[in-house]
């Protein structure tokens, strides 16, 4: 009875007998209110998305003038990003200008030779910038295209580090490029790979662009695996591009958001219901520096 007590205290609830019924009951029903209130703030709060940048967007940009170009990132209102490289800069000087311009890493961008044999410094790499997120971009593969065998091992070498990141407070993540959309049996090697790469220890991170080139339905691969994406790149296809399922295409073919076929709008409040945190614009295109700004304008306008 004495843990009761020390309960109801907490929320200025005295305990039944010392409490006229008629006065615990208003209080009993405030309390339920300010729960539920509470409850719904928190799950809001918990289905928040950040738009984020992938720099490579202005990795042009960034080759001439870095800390100019991080200026303008932080123009944009954009607070947290997704690194691929430092552009030339040493560690220490890179961060100094992430930290004068208050932008935040979340998702640390890795080679996959580094994943494989020598996965604690890519650990340690993506911690020294407080990075949440470890992505790998490509899985390499011989001969013409990818076949399931190219699957099987990189699923070795993705469940193991991916294990080690784990056990140090980060999500391991693979970026699908089209060319895992190949038919396999009964579906796609995508498909394979989302069997064979342990959910413990491995997530993706969605390209809407790259399932779209690949002849893919991003709305309908996030309904099939809604457990499974917990980044995604969102980024805008002209129209009339042609598929295609080896991971390359035309980079002019990249548009501002919601001004191709993707069907970015259905997307993002699909990615909303599902929880995914942190959508990063990436624009490939020559124009990204103008189309980047109209995209996270757009992206805004969605609810």
């Amino acid at each position: 009875m004495k843990n009761w007590h020390w309960f109801a205290h907490i929320f200025y609830l005295r305990p039944f007998k010392q409490m006229d019924p008629m006065r615990f009951i208003p209080r009993l029903g405030k309390f339920i209110k300010s729960a539920f209130f509470l409850f719904l703030l928190i799950s809001t709060a918990s289905n928040a998305q950040e738009i984020g940048l992938q720099l490579h967007s202005f990795r042009d940009l960034f080759a001439q003038d870095v800390s100019g170009t991080m200026a303008k990132v932080r123009k944009m209102g954009i607070k947290e990003v997704e690194l691929y490289g430092t552009y030339g800069l040493e560690f220490p000087e890179f961060i100094k200008i992430l930290a004068q311009n208050e932008i935040s890493v979340v998702s640390f961008g890795g080679e996959y030779e580094k994943l494989k044999n020598f996965p604690q410094t890519l650990v340690d790499e993506a911690r020294s910038y407080g990075a949440k997120y470890v992505v790998i971009f490509s899985i390499p593969f011989e001969g013409k295209s990818f076949t399931a065998e190219d699957v099987d091992k990189a699923a070795e070498v993705f469940n193991a580090a991916g294990k080690l990141i784990a056990r140090n407070g980060l999500m391991l993540c693979y970026h699908p490029h089209g060319y895992e959309f190949q038919p396999y049996k009964d579906g796609t090697l995508f498909d394979y790979m989302v069997e064979k790469f342990d959910s413990r220890f491995v997530q993706f991170e969605m390209d809407v662009f790259w399932v779209k080139q690949a002849g893919e339905d991003p709305l309908a691969l996030l309904k099939k695996y809604p457990n499974r994406f917990v980044l995604m790149h969102i980024k805008d296809r002209k129209k009339g591009t042609k598929n295609t399922d080896n991971g390359k295409v035309d980079v002019e073919s990249n548009v501002v958001l919601g001004t191709g076929d993707v069907g970015i709008i259905e997307v993002v409040r699909e990615a909303k219901r599902l929880g995914i945190q942190y959508l990063f614009v990436e624009d490939e295109s020559s124009k990204a520096e103008e189309q980047v700004l109209k995209s996270i304008r757009f992206l805004r306008t969605v609810h």
